[in-house]
Parts: structure tokens; C-alpha cells; sequence
């Protein structure tokens, strides 16, 4: 009989998260009923969202369960299947949560093809990161060639594809990230025309200037103070996608700007999840994985190696020491 090991979570964290809040446990791997599968788990995405959802207050998605296997999208094999859409050898990708194994009556689970590109770019450039990416700047800010557009966390999973989508574009595609290493990269890997270190003691200053001519489109990861800061320079009409706020994930305020900004600019603030959106993922995965497979859309994954490490990566993801997407590799 087969042993799963799951880390489930422990307790509700108030403030900063910490390795105390998740448990491991261990328990047999149960039979398989009637059109359900079995999932070796190989990989595991840890996403911001996840600390949302450990907290019990109200939002978009139901909260965390205490005691129950954490959440999180997985990609893995089949190596047992009762279900007859699925076989033994299938790679799928799914909500497999932070477990070697899971069971699965099919709902949500998607099978890849993984011949073309790595299986983990399933749960990075060319999964819900990438799709993320694809649908805020394609549906919301809709770039114009010449047009400039801020990205904040530039080099994470979901940040990285908009620039380089934005440049594909023909639009100018400015960076905010953490440090210099991360903005050299935005700029010499990724190709964005520029990137500014919100943790310089110059930032207001540097975005000012790596920004004549204003901002026509902001898509947002971060909220804080690259938010504040950045909103003063947004253009009339420009569109601002809202797809995260990392910033305050971890307990510090995201606050909106001055009421007057709306009037005097009149632009467009929206906030989306991607799951809204599923009947376009389709169209998305499949352009994203032909231009990885083309080698047109450049991507960086951080690995952890184990399911023991997945807290601690968790933990390193939303103090920003990942770059690219971070991934837990469980076998």
C-alpha cells in the first residue's frame, strides 16, 4: 500500500507566515472508486494567492480549510485510472494541493502534451501565470504600439510574461522589481526597456525618469508603495489591470490613491482573477506554449527540492526571493 505525504495547514497566520502554520502528514493512499484517478504529483506551483487564503476573512474564494491538505496546482502522471477519459502514463495538470499523491474524479484536471515544452512550464509561462499575464494585458489593458506600460514584479512568474507580451506588442515595457540583479535581468534576459528597484532609497525619483512619457498601462502584482508611487504618473485614458498586491499579503496596507486622480485622468482601474475566464484558457496555453516551443517567450523557474522544502519556499516567495516561478519538485 502506497504512503501520501500531504502538508496540510496548521493554523491561521496573523501577520508574516511562518513554517509553524503547516504540518506534515502521512496517511495510505486511499482505493480509487468508480471514474476517479490516482496523481503522482511531480511538481507543485506556490502562487501569492495561497496567503489569501490562509486567512479566515471574506474574499473570492473560499479560505483554507485548517487541517486540510494546502491547497495549489500541480502537474503530474496518472499511475492509476478509473476513469474513462484518462489512462496510466497521462501527464495532467490540476488543483493536486501540497501532497505526493491525489485523487481525482476528473473535474479541473487537464491533460498536457509535453513534448514541446517542459512539464513544468505547465504551471508557469504556459499555465495560470502565463494565462494571467495573457488576459490582463490582451483583454484589459489592450496595449497600443508606442504606448508605454509599467509592470510591477517584473521578473516573477506572472510579471515576466507581460513585458515580454507588452514588447511583442510593440509597446515600450518598463519594469519594478526588487533589487539590482532582478532589474538586469528584466532588462538584458527579458527585454524590457527598463526596470527600476523599488527597494532604492531613489525610487520615486528613478521611476520618474525611466517614465517621460507617462504610463498608458499599469499591470499591478504589487500594491504599496510601487502602487502609489507609480499611479501619480498614469497618462489620460491609460488602463490599470489589478492582479495582485503582494505588498499587503503579508500584512502591511495597500491604500487607493486620491479620488481626484479619477477625475483628472479618467482612467480605467480593474481587478480580475483568471479563473473568471476559463472558457478563454484554451486560446491562451496554446498561443503561450507555441512561442516557448518557438523560443520566443524566455522564462526563469526557482525549484525547491521536496515537499519538506515547499513551506520555506512559500515563505521566500512572498519576501520576493524567487525569480520567475516558483516551483516545488516532489519527485
Amino acid at each position: 500500500m502506497m504512503t501520501n505525504r500531504s502538508l496540510v495547514l496548521d493554523s491561521r497566520p496573523e501577520g508574516k507566515v511562518e513554517s509553524r502554520h503547516f504540518r506534515m502528514v502521512e496517511a495510505p493512499v486511499a482505493a480509487l472508486r468508480e471514474e476517479q484517478v490516482l496523481i503522482r504529483n511531480l511538481f507543485l506551483s506556490l502562487d501569492p494567492y495561497m496567503r489569501g487564503r490562509m486567512s479566515a476573512a471574506k474574499s473570492y474564494a473560499v479560505p483554507q480549510e485548517i487541517g486540510v491538505t494546502m491547497g495549489g496546482g500541480t502537474v503530474g502522471e496518472v499511475v492509476e485510472s478509473r476513469h474513462s477519459s484518462f489512462k496510466p502514463g497521462d501527464k495532467v495538470v490540476g488543483m493536486g494541493g501540497w501532497q505526493l499523491y491525489a485523487i481525482n474524479d476528473g473535474a479541473g484536471l487537464r491533460k498536457v502534451d509535453d513534448s514541446r515544452v517542459p512539464l513544468s512550464a505547465f504551471l508557469g509561462v504556459a499555465g495560470m501565470p502565463g494565462v494571467t499575464a495573457w488576459y490582463g494585458l490582451n483583454k484589459i489593458i489592450a496595449p497600443k504600439p508606442g504606448e508605454t506600460i509599467l509592470v510591477s514584479a517584473a521578473t516573477g512568474a506572472v510579471g515576466s510574461v507581460v513585458g515580454q507580451l507588452a514588447k511583442a506588442a510593440g509597446a515600450r515595457a518598463v519594469g519594478i522589481a526588487g533589487g539590482p540583479d532582478k532589474c538586469r535581468y528584466a532588462v538584458e534576459t527579458l527585454g524590457y526597456d527598463a526596470c527600476v528597484d523599488h527597494k532604492s532609497s531613489s525610487f520615486a525619483a528613478d521611476l520618474a525618469a525611466a517614465l517621460p512619457h507617462g504610463i498608458d498601462g499599469l499591470f499591478e502584482n504589487v500594491g504599496g508603495v510601487p502602487f502609489t508611487t507609480a499611479i501619480e504618473h498614469l497618462n489620460h485614458l491609460s488602463r490599470v489591470a489589478i492582479c495582485g498586491l503582494i505588498a499587503s499579503y503579508q500584512g502591511a496596507p495597500t491604500t487607493l490613491p486620491n479620488m481626484h486622480i479619477f477625475l483628472r485622468v479618467r482612467f480605467k482601474m480593474e481587478g480580475f482573477i483568471v479563473s473568471d475566464h476559463l472558457d478563454l484558457w484554451p486560446d491562451a496555453i496554446a498561443a503561450l506554449t507555441d512561442l516557448v516551443a518557438n523560443g520566443k517567450l524566455t522564462y526563469r523557474e526557482t525549484i525547491a527540492e521536496g515537499l519538506d522544502a515547499a513551506p520555506a519556499a512559500f515563505i521566500g516567495l512572498l519576501d520576493g526571493q524567487n525569480l520567475g516561478k516558483q516551483l516545488v519538485k516532489l519527485v
